[in-house]
């Protein structure tokens, strides 16, 4: 079964732009006979790479930013995620793409560092925000809740998602493997060493593919309009993010890359007698844990901002929980 990792850059605060671009990708990519495709993380309209160039004091800047990404962003859903369930559907692909979400459910000007699953049928299976943004990510980003954290039965086995370094939350990661985890996919900002390492280690831990898609970025996608761009230094061949996506089995094993400096969708084949097999000897969401020993509660309850209530009394929802009975 042949899937792919999107390597490309996005078109840089500009969400319609962006979009097509991933359609194209996904048109692409099901061309060449793959079934499920992963975009970097934030792919939608851009990951806010000015975090780590920009003082957290520079108010001004920073504010400027903020109402152009939210200008920029998604909502859960509208017309961008229902374009993407279409061509997901045209394509008969699964499609796994990070984006900048807006809490529509709430004030609708806080974004989340988000993940959509849209299936080969075109629907939008859920939503994953991400449960810890890093470092100079919380200046734009706000934390999930365990409502959105699942994984997903499709006919690529059970599908997940750890974003970047939630890959390095070692009950996050046990709570997807508990969830029948098949096939990873990792959207992420980084790159490098020790990032590559973390891949085929959480592969191997799980016994599972990880499909990892990191963000191919050189400083000349990034517009001259950003005064942001002076503080940026790429290396010598003009990245700013060389990308780095993998493939890899459930030996730990590269099936594909790392692919390094290069924007290209990345392919490669996975084979789902190969996540059982080795679950023979480790099987560490079965009989390789010890629930006499260790036991992990998972709160899968939605955190609510306000609740209204009836003539009754009786609370409901102000928004309509998004939770899909596609997951568990």
């Amino acid at each position: 079964m042949l899937v792919a990792a999107a390597q490309l850059s996005p078109i840089f605060l500009d969400r319609e732009a962006t979009v097509e671009r991933a359609i194209g990708a996904i048109h692409e990519a099901s061309a060449r006979g793959a079934r499920l495709i992963v975009f970097p993380e934030a792919f939608i309209p851009g990951y806010p790479m000015w975090v780590w160039f920009i003082p957290s004091g520079d108010t001004h800047g920073l504010r400027a930013l903020y109402v152009e990404l939210l200008r920029q962003a998604v909502s859960v859903p509208d017309e961008t995620t229902e374009r993407l369930c279409r061509a997901a559907r045209d394509a008969r692909m699964f499609v796994v793409i990070g984006v900048n979400e807006r809490n529509r459910e709430a004030s609708n000007t806080s974004l989340f560092n988000s993940v959509l699953f849209i299936d080969a049928d075109g629907h939008l299976l859920g939503t994953r925000r991400k449960l810890v943004p890093t470092s100079g990510e919380r200046l734009v980003h706000a934390m999930g809740d365990g409502s959105t954290f699942r994984t997903y039965d499709t006919a690529l086995g059970r599908l997940g998602a750890l974003i970047c370094w939630e890959n390095y939350m070692p009950l996050a990661r046990h709570a997807l493997y508990c969830g029948g985890l098949d096939v990873l996919a990792t959207p992420t900002w980084d790159r490098g060493e020790p990032w590559i390492s973390t891949l085929r280690h959480v592969a191997k831990e799980g016994r599972v593919y990880v499909v990892a898609c990191g963000n191919a970025v050189r400083i000349a996608d990034v517009p001259d309009r950003l005064a942001f761009k002076a503080l940026i230094e790429p290396d010598d061949d003009g990245w700013v993010n060389p990308g780095d996506s993998a493939i890899v089995d459930p030996d730990g094993k590269f099936v594909t890359g790392p692919c390094h400096g290069v924007q290209e969708i990345v392919y490669g084949e996975i084979d789902p007698d190969k996540v059982t097999g080795p679950r023979w000897q480790l099987d560490v969401g079965g009989h390789y844990s010890r629930p006499d020993v260790f036991r992990l509660l998972v709160n899968r309850e939605r955190q609510e901002q306000m609740a209204m209530t009836d003539e009754s009394g009786a609370a409901f929802r102000a928004v309509p929980d998004p939770s899909s009975p596609h997951s568990r």
